[in-house]
């Protein structure tokens, strides 16, 4: 790809996204947050819901 190809494909993504109204961008990005997994799997990974999972097991072994 050449960088002026490059330039020309940021220039229309910016342009487009300025166009949209200003509720729709809000709307956008808060819809983006929404569907992010929790921030300590980001940046764990599977250890905290591995955790999680054996605390549940052992939570419902000692319930019964």
């Amino acid at each position: 790809m050449k960088p002026n190809d490059y330039v020309k494909y940021l220039t229309q993504q910016f342009v487009t996204y300025v166009d949209l109204p200003k509720e729709e961008r809000q709307a956008r990005r808060e819809e983006k947050r929404l569907l992010r997994p929790p921030k300590a799997y980001r940046l764990f990974g599977l250890i905290p819901f591995a955790v999680s999972q054996a605390l549940r097991r052992l939570k419902d072994e000692n319930a019964d």
